[in-house]
């Protein structure tokens, strides 16, 4: 009996439960898509009950368990992969003591005690004094500490989702360190918790006493406890293997493994990310996060609101697709991207900028749309949407690249976006190289598989284990025509837009 994985895949608008041979073949799936992703006590607050997480994947996995027949009795392994810097306090017996503090909370610290004279002497002479005070105020364990010291007194562990919900399926508060992404004391390139002496563990300072245990991606950390097959229908001592971040784990799914080769991931959070055998700061100042693959890091670079912009498109402007949608039982984006090959490439002039939620490098940016005229219909502001993110993400490249010494010769597409065909063109033509797409838009479930595999003994390495479960599916050639059009507008107008507007940005903050 060929053995299978059971992977989770835990994102900020649904959670799906998937069963994976070792071909990467998907044979059965189940999704839930969260009807309240998040609520908000006050404004820009993103909180969920840590508690909801558990119960959606145990209800996953009692539907999995329910479709999947004789293919539930060869499960060989179980791993879960999440989104980032999503933060969960518990206590000794790891019931959450508060919500779950999710990667898009906007709330601020007020009054954060000042650094020791010396400290912010050298973050001055290095020119990033402005860049840790905006840190420390956004980092929630900061806001924690001041607002909530009572449950921060009772906080046995500051976990990240992935970590609390290995603890939910085998008792231990234990994570992978390519799942440690967030404000916490954690060395990224030493891959272990700062010590105290470290000089940027003040801007994070989680006593370590509060932090949990660290393995490599790729360990199997125990067994299915029997509280946990009781809820789940998972069999009591089934391994659980922690793996990886959701975009760590897609672009080991992508086979991503080479700095040549560039992950686009168009999910709520879009980004493009590179793998590379030697630490390089994305950004300076700015963390390399530990891979997927244990002896690597992922320079990235994020568009905080990526396809969320879809998301938010559908619900404001787009009505007649939503309805149109119900008649047929597709999506409304499905009908929004059929569409898109009715609006020329560069949107006659329109240019967006996705800037909707501002990041530590533009801390006071907006989105913005310039050019509009009157030959402007919604399909033109939906394509816009589209080629604005892409923009975005080909800024970050060229960075990375130049930060890499590297130079990209192919995308591989994964998320939502990559679904539609137009979408993927769109991106071949704008970065001007060939775009893959693999044999599933989930990658990250097949990043976890194939980590869960290797662990289990199935492959010798991960590299055995990309040639048997990653395959291309579908390539995108580059327009030369259309890139170049691509790049006039890129260089003329994308990235003079938002030097132009940032004075008008600052004092739109009121």
């Amino acid at each position: 009996m060929e053995p299978l994985v059971l992977t989770f895949d835990i994102g900020t608008q649904s959670a799906r439960a998937v069963l994976v041979d070792d071909k990467g073949s998907i044979l059965h799936k189940a999704q839930h898509h969260f009807d309240e992703p998040y609520f908000s006590l006050e404004p820009g607050w993103a909180e969920q009950r840590g508690e909801f997480y558990w119960e959606q994947l145990c209800a996953l996995s009692q539907e999995l368990k329910s479709a999947s027949g004789a293919d539930w009795a060869r499960i060989a392994g179980v791993s879960v992969t999440t989104i980032r810097d999503t933060t969960i306090c518990v206590d000794k017996n790891g019931v959450p003591l508060r919500p779950a503090i999710l990667w898009l909370d906007k709330r601020e610290t007020e009054g954060v005690a000042p650094l020791p004279f010396y400290k912010s002497a050298i973050f001055a002479l290095v020119g990033m004094s402005e860049k840790v005070k905006l840190i420390r105020r956004i980092s929630v364990c900061n806001w924690l500490m001041k607002n909530e010291p009572e449950n921060w007194e009772k906080t046995h562990k500051y976990l990240m989702l992935s970590g609390y919900m290995h603890f939910c399926l085998c008792g231990r508060m234990i994570d992978s360190t390519a799942n440690i992404i967030g404000h916490v004391p954690f060395d990224n390139k030493k891959k272990k918790w700062m010590s105290r002496s470290k000089l940027t563990y003040c801007v994070f300072p989680v006593p370590k006493s509060k932090l949990c245990e660290l393995c490599p991606p790729g360990t199997v950390i125990g067994g299915i406890s029997k509280a946990a097959a009781m809820q789940t229908g998972i069999a009591e001592g089934t391994p659980v293997i922690a793996t990886g971040s959701d975009k760590g784990c897609e672009s080991l799914g992508l086979s991503c493994t080479t700095p040549e080769k560039a992950a686009i991931s168009f999910g709520t959070t879009a980004t493009i990310q590179y793998t590379t055998d030697r630490y390089v700061e994305p950004q300076a100042f700015m963390p390399a996060y530990p891979a997927a693959l244990e002896s690597c890091w992922s320079p990235e670079i994020e568009i905080y609101r990526g396809y969320w912009l879809v998301a938010w498109f559908v619900n404001e402007f787009a009505d007649k697709e939503r309805r149109e949608a119900t008649e047929l039982g597709v999506s409304p984006e499905d009908i929004l991207n059929k569409r898109l090959g009715e609006v020329p490439a560069g949107c006659e002039g329109l240019v967006l900028q996705p800037y909707f939620t501002p990041g530590i490098s533009m801390p006071r940016a907006r989105g913005s749309i310039v050019g509009f005229s009157q030959v402007h219909t919604k399909m033109h502001l939906y394509r816009a949407i589209i080629e604005g993110i892409n923009f975005a993400l080909i800024n970050g490249m060229k960075s990375l690249e130049k930060r890499m010494s590297v130079k990209t010769k192919a995308l591989y597409l994964a998320g939502g976006g990559s679904q539609s065909a137009e979408i993927c063109q769109i991106t071949a033509d704008m970065f001007g190289v060939p775009a893959y797409r693999t044999q599933t838009y989930e990658a990250a479930v097949i990043g976890s598989s194939m980590l869960s595999f290797t662990a289990l003994g199935r492959f010798k390495s991960i590299e055995d284990a990309m040639r048997s479960m990653v395959h291309i599916r579908d390539v995108f050639e580059p327009n030369e025509q259309i890139h170049r059009c691509y790049e006039r507008l890129y260089s003329d107008v994308f990235t003079k837009t938002y030097k132009r507007l940032k004075p008008i940005y600052r004092k739109s903050y009121i």
